[in-house]
């Protein structure tokens, strides 16, 4: 490993904001069950619905519609799983998503799919963009629930779940919007969007890992995923994790007071490794939407160049990045999200995503473009020697 250690990785997750960890540092101390009705409990349930305040104003919720649960998969499963199965009717048996969403959505829809509901999957665009006339088209009075993320984790598109949600809606279905890669990153507002649910990941915006959330609309009800307790007003049973839900918290006040400065430095941190590598390597593309992605995430192919190798000797050099998706690493099938937008087989093998974050800086930028471009060159003449 060189001494020298880059990250480029924080799409897959995020590193502890040194508030957050002040927070858990602190939180950790009130050791006390938050059910228990004793000083010890309500001095936990004061953080934990303290927390729960700074998330509502994060997305412009209600207090009250914010559910903690353990993470982004776990949100998007209660959805679909808890709400989805109630909720349908003979009438309305149809749940419509994207080829592109992350894997607890498809999967879940899938399982859906074999339990007797409707299962419509959209396609996307070059660009990663859902098609909004096949979705249009799509969405009837059948439809009880569309599923459609806001940002793609992969390539970094953001969705117009705006213009979704009111198509959505006008058919008298609901919409459920996996925010898990947004939040922290751009604006997120619930209202605006026009979303009944929403889920996100505390370890995806510097907070801790292993919880999440999920908004839900005010009036909308949903049964509990996880029977037992009546934490969380009855919708998932289990001790309460005190700390964990107050590092979320302060994550989200932080992201609050932090973002639309850090998503504009995050931008030229980008910006400047694509202007470089595309002059500095010739036959390379980008994946994704560059008129509408998060700031900090760039994915490229290196058409000739394995995605393995390429990150292998990143990591030799001691830069991290990631070829997809972290949940689909040790998987050999390519990207599935590269492929729906049309990247054959061969370049999706060939991607990596960069993913910036808050501790990037920009000497960073300047370390992978002085060795990327001769690892690219001497991965691709390896490659020639190989073929012959």
């Amino acid at each position: 490993m060189n001494e020298q250690t880059i990250y480029l990785d924080n799409n897959a997750t995020t590193p502890l904001h040194p508030e957050v960890i002040k927070e858990l540092t602190n939180s950790f101390k009130n050791f006390g069950n938050p059910s228990s009705m004793h000083f010890f409990g309500r001095e936990s349930t004061s953080r934990v619905e303290w927390a729960r305040q700074q998330v509502a104003l994060l997305i412009n919720a209600r207090e009250d519609e914010i559910l903690f649960t353990g993470g982004g998969s776990e949100s998007n499963n209660m959805v679909l799983k808890q709400f989805l199965p109630v909720s349908a009717t003979r009438e309305r048996n149809k749940v419509i998503t994207s080829v592109i969403e992350h894997p607890s959505v498809l999967e879940t829809v899938r399982e859906l799919e074999k339990e007797g509901m409707e299962a419509v999957f959209i396609g996307v665009d070059s660009k990663g963009r859902v098609n909004i006339d096949k979705l249009e088209k799509a969405v009837d009075n059948k439809t009880a629930l569309v599923s459609i993320m806001l940002a793609n984790n992969e390539i970094g598109t953001i969705e117009d779940i705006k213009k979704i949600s009111k198509i959505v809606h006008a058919s008298g279905a609901l919409m459920h919007t996996d925010a898990v890669q947004a939040l922290g990153k751009i604006k997120v507002d619930v209202i605006d969007l026009g979303v009944d649910f929403l889920s996100f990941s505390g370890h995806k915006f510097y907070g801790p890992k292993g919880v999440g959330g999920l908004f839900i609309k005010h009036g909308l009800k949903i049964s509990s995923l996880i029977h037992g307790g009546h934490q969380e007003n009855g919708r998932r049973a289990g001790t309460i994790n005190g700390p964990g839900i107050a590092g979320v918290g302060k994550a989200a006040e932080m992201a609050n007071l932090e973002l639309e400065e850090e998503s504009l430095r995050l931008d030229k941190l980008r910006n400047k490794l694509e202007i470089g590598l595309m002059d500095s390597i010739s036959n390379i593309y980008i994946n994704g939407d560059i008129d509408s992605r998060l700031p900090g995430t760039l994915n490229l192919s290196f058409p000739g160049a394995e995605g393995e190798s390429i990150l292998l000797y990143l990591d030799i050099a001691g830069v991290a990045v990631s070829t997809g998706s972290a949940c689909a690493t040790g998987s050999l099938e390519p990207s599935h999200v590269l492929i729906a937008t049309g990247v054959d087989i061969e370049n999706a093998h060939g991607s990596i995503r960069f993913s910036f974050g808050k501790f990037n800086v920009e000497k960073d930028v300047d370390y992978v473009l002085s060795i990327l471009p001769g690892i690219i060159e001497k991965i691709r003449m390896m490659s020639t020697f190989s073929s012959k």
